[in-house]
């Protein structure tokens, strides 16, 4: 009995990355070519209600410290993956001037994935180990559906997990632990919790 072994698939490339639509979001990771609709509105909104929390005090340092810039869905070259987070971070000393280039290669300081039923088994397995290994300091899952914040800090070889926020809780959280918010927030058109005793 004789087997035929089957072709290797070849890796993705950029070329093939800059053929899929402009309505679908495209990534490589580790070395596959993988896509997905833009997200829902729910996704968007907690997104930007996000960043709205963190730019104002680590980036125009108004009631924070300033020192950090953010950009929206950046195109991260790693290694040969090409990776598109949400929402990442660099400490300005490690990105001190704006790259001009589409691609950045130097891998951000924090890193938010807002989970969806799309893309929640890519960001919680294969990018979770690329960010690991390109050495991302923080990293946050989002997840606008069951309304919870995940925190992972970077340990020497894996990474640890270290806080977990549901609700409206308030949120104080490394590598922004220098102020707090409340996780409510980001959840616009829940009603508010009932003031205790009314």
């Amino acid at each position: 009995m004789t087997t035929t072994a089957k072709p290797r698939k070849r890796p993705a490339t950029y070329a093939d990355l800059e053929a899929v639509p402009p309505n679908l979001v495209a990534e490589i990771l580790g070395g596959e070519l993988v896509t997905h609709p833009r997200p829902r509105p729910r996704h968007g909104v907690a997104a930007n209600s996000l960043g709205y929390e963190l730019t104002g005090p680590f980036q125009k340092g108004a009631g924070g410290p300033g020192g950090w810039i953010f950009v929206t869905e950046p195109e991260l070259h790693l290694g040969e993956n090409v990776v598109v987070p949400d929402l990442a971070a660099w400490r300005r000393e490690r990105l001190p001037t704006m790259p001009e280039e589409v691609g950045i290669t130097i891998a951000p300081d924090w890193v938010c994935e807002i989970l969806s039923p799309n893309t929640a088994i890519y960001d919680r397995t294969v990018k979770f180990d690329i960010y690991q290994e390109f050495g991302v300091g923080h990293l946050w899952y989002l997840d606008p559906e069951y309304k919870t914040l995940e925190v992972f800090g970077r340990g020497e070889e894996h990474w640890q997990t270290l806080k977990t926020f549901g609700g409206h809780d308030d949120v104080r959280a490394e590598p922004f632990d220098a102020i707090s918010f409340s996780l409510g927030a980001l959840w616009p058109y829940d009603p508010p919790p009932a003031a205790e005793g009314t």
